[in-house]
């Protein structure tokens, strides 16, 4: 049980849901409900296991996306296993050769940003400044890649479909099956349109601004450890 926050470091990979409202001397209410949870979670030891396909094929599939990227770029790029950390943070980034490399294994062709030409999701935008400042690097890769999905979730995504279409008692047709089976598979587009690759050039000044937000949070977290002390008291 954890009631103390004050070097509290916290995940590169959550950096961005505490950034609401940076700059402003009192935290946001979101980044309020954020820590609420972190706190019961750190407190009880408690994680909510958050998954979803999306997710999961993130995971099965990280070894083949950095490996579709070294042969688009014909270059040797291999999975950081390191973890660092500093007063601030912790995080363990995809890979570190020189800059930043962070993978990112899109569900679908739908999901894939082929025409962005700005990274969208701020959270993986703080996730990249993290980084750089833990590797001590001035520029980061964000890198959504395109590939097969594993035929684990191909089934699962089949099962799910009979279900929703009405097909459970016979099976998907054909065609259906098909269509399922082309639409999470990739082989058929040149694996030069599967990465899509946005450059983030680090930023000092933001991260000073992110630590002084990260010193609020620990306070925030602090005083929610003395207010849940308060109600144990009052209940006994």
């Amino acid at each position: 049980m954890r009631t103390d926050f004050t070097d509290y470091r916290f995940r590169a990979s959550s950096l961005g849901t505490l950034m609401t409202g940076l700059g402003k001397p009192k935290l946001s209410a979101t980044t309020q409900t954020e820590l609420k949870k972190l706190h019961r979670q750190e407190v009880f030891g408690k994680r909510t296991d958050i998954r979803s396909k999306y997710l999961d094929k993130g995971i099965q599939c990280e070894e083949l996306s950095i490996t579709l990227y070294s042969e688009v770029k014909n270059q040797f790029t291999v999975n950081n296993k390191t973890r660092k950390e500093n007063d601030f943070l912790s995080g363990e980034c995809d890979n570190a050769q020189k800059i930043i490399r962070e993978f990112k294994t899109s569900w679908d062709l739908s999901t894939f940003p082929m025409y962005d030409e700005e990274v969208k999701n701020k959270d993986y935008y703080w996730q990249c400044q993290a980084y750089m400042e833990l590797w001590d690097l001035d520029e980061a890769e964000l890198i959504y890649c395109l590939v097969n999905t594993p035929e684990g979730l191909i089934i699962r995504e089949t099962y799910y479909m009979e279900n929703k279409l009405g097909f459970a008692d016979v099976g998907l047709p054909d065609e259906l099956q098909k269509e399922i089976i082309n639409n999470m598979t990739f082989d058929d587009i040149p694996k030069e349109f599967r990465v899509k690759v946005f450059k983030i050039p680090r930023d000092k000044e933001a991260m000073r601004q992110a630590e002084t937000q990260i010193e609020m949070c620990r306070l925030y977290l602090n005083e929610l450890s003395v207010l849940l002390a308060g109600e144990l008291v009052t209940a006994l």
